[in-house]
C-alpha cells in the first residue's frame, strides 16, 4: 500500500464494554488477578467490602461479577445473537437450560448460538488452592441475521490446540474466524453470520513481539474492521502511530502493515460485513423490532427457554473435571481427544 493513513477513526478504549460495529454487538475484556481458590472453588480471601451480586469495582485487582461464592455470571437468558468467548487464561464452567455443560480455558474458545433462546451460566472456578488463579477472557457478541434469529441453540468448542495459528516473524495470530491466506479457521456454528462466505467475518487475536511487524490482509471494501490495541506499548498502522488503550477503525480494502514498538503489543481484530438490518436490543435479547423484544420477554417468562436443570444458579464442575464439553445430543468430548484427532489428521495430510 502507499504511505496513506489507513486509520479512519481513533478513540480511547475507555470503560468496557468496548465499542463495536455491525455485525458485532458487544466486546468486553475480563482480566482478573484472582487469588488462590478455596474448597468451593471461590477466592480464598475476604469478600468484605464487595457488592456481591454486582461486584464490578475491581477491588484488589479482581471482581466477583454476579457471583457470590464463585466469580462469574450465574444463569441468564439470551436470544437473537451469538456469544464467542475466548478464554486466554484460567477456566470457565458453562451450564445451560438445555442440559449441555462444559469446562474450557487455557486458550480454548466457545461459540454459542443463542438463537430462539437459551439460559446459561459462565462461572470462573479457581482450581488452584495454593497459587493465584488469573482469569482473562474476551466475550464477543455477534449478531444473527433475521433469518437465523430463531435458530436452534447450538454451541461449538474450539480447543486451544486445534485453533489455527499464523506465525510470521515475531507475530503470533490466533485465527478464531476468518481465513488468513491458506490458513483456514475452524467451522463456526451452522446458523452463524460467520458461516456465510460473503460475511467476511474475522476474529483474530494478535501478539507482537517488540519491534515485530505483521501485515493485516485486505478485506472486502464494505467490511467494518475494528482493531483494539489493549496491551503493550502501542503499534503503528502504516505511518500512523497508535498508543496502547485505543480502538481503531481501519480502512478495510488495503493491506495494512502493523508494527509494534519496543514493548511489544497485543491486539484484537474484529471485522465483518454489516448485516444491515434493524437492531433492537433490550438487555440479553437482540431482535429486529420492539414487538419481537416483547415476544422474547413473554416467551422467556412462559418457558424459561427450557428451564434450569442444575442444582444452583451458578454451578461449577469438580476440581479434577478437566476440560470437556457435553453437548445437547449427549455427545461428550475432551480437550485431549480433540488434540489427538487434530494430530492424526495432520499426519494423514
Amino acid at each position: 500500500m502507499s504511505d496513506a493513513d489507513p486509520v479512519l477513526e481513533l478513540a480511547p478504549l475507555g470503560t468496557p464494554p468496548w465499542p463495536t460495529l455491525d455485525p458485532f454487538l458487544f466486546c468486553v475484556h475480563h482480566d482478573d488477578a484472582y487469588p488462590a481458590g478455596n474448597d468451593q472453588l471461590g477466592p480464598a480471601a475476604s469478600l468484605d467490602g464487595r457488592d456481591l451480586g454486582q461486584d464490578f469495582a475491581g477491588k484488589d485487582g479482581w471482581r466477583m461479577y454476579h457471583g457470590d461464592v464463585v466469580p462469574g455470571f450465574p444463569q441468564h437468558p439470551h436470544r437473537g445473537f451469538e456469544t464467542v468467548t475466548l478464554a486466554r487464561r484460567g477456566y470457565i464452567d458453562h451450564s445451560d437450560s438445555l442440559g449441555a455443560t462444559a469446562r474450557f480455558g487455557k486458550g480454548d474458545a466457545q461459540w454459542l448460538t443463542a438463537g430462539r433462546g437459551i439460559v446459561h451460566s459462565e462461572m470462573f472456578p479457581l482450581l488452584d488452592g495454593g497459587n493465584p488463579n488469573p482469569v482473562e477472557l474476551f466475550q464477543i457478541w455477534l449478531n444473527l441475521p433475521q433469518a437465523s434469529k430463531m435458530a436452534e441453540p447450538h454451541f461449538t468448542m474450539f480447543w486451544a490446540d486445534t485453533i489455527p495459528v499464523v506465525r510470521e516473524g515475531g507475530a503470533v495470530v490466533t485465527v478464531v474466524a476468518g481465513a488468513i491466506g491458506d490458513v483456514r479457521p475452524l467451522a463456526p456454528p451452522p446458523q452463524s453470520w460467520a458461516s456465510r462466505p460473503e460475511s467476511d467475518v474475522a476474529i483474530w487475536s494478535v501478539v507482537l513481539a517488540p519491534g515485530a511487524s505483521w501485515t493485516l490482509p485486505a478485506a472486502q471494501p464494505d467490511t467494518n474492521r475494528t482493531v483494539y490495541v489493549f496491551r503493550g506499548g502501542g503499534v503503528s498502522f502504516g505511518p500512523r502511530a497508535v498508543k496502547n488503550g485505543h480502538v481503531v477503525l481501519l480502512r478495510p480494502d488495503v493491506a495494512v502493515p502493523v508494527t509494534a514498538g519496543d514493548a511489544g503489543a497485543e491486539l484484537l481484530v474484529l471485522q465483518g460485513r454489516p448485516i444491515g438490518e434493524p437492531v433492537v436490543q433490550h438487555g440479553p435479547f437482540v431482535m429486529n423490532s420492539p414487538q419481537e423484544i416483547q415476544q422474547a420477554f413473554q416467551d422467556y417468562r412462559r418457558t424459561q427457554f427450557g428451564g434450569w436443570p442444575w442444582p444452583d444458579n451458578g454451578p461449577v464442575h469438580a476440581r479434577e473435571a478437566g476440560r470437556f464439553a457435553r453437548h445437547l445430543d449427549g455427545r461428550v468430548e475432551h480437550a485431549s481427544d480433540q488434540v489427538a484427532t487434530a494430530a492424526a489428521a495432520a499426519r494423514s495430510r
